[in-house]
């Protein structure tokens, strides 16, 4: 790949990703590969049947935390 033949978008598309994939190096998926227990599966699937949703704003602000 000849970098001096990139348009500014595909350049700035192409350093986006390797920042992304160097992010996903450094930090990771601490539960990659683990397996959710059925009392949790259970939960999240009784859940997603509900229609009730609460913002991610409303959550913060019931834990105390600022966004």
């Amino acid at each position: 790949m000849d970098l001096s033949q990139l348009t500014p978008d595909q350049l700035k598309e192409l350093v986006r990703g390797l920042v992304d994939d160097r992010l996903r190096e450094l930090l990771g998926d601490p539960d990659l590969g683990l397996q959710l227990g059925a009392a949790l599966q259970a939960r999240l699937k009784e859940s997603l049947k509900s229609t009730e949703r609460i913002s991610g704003d409303d959550v913060a602000e019931k834990l105390g935390l600022r966004w």
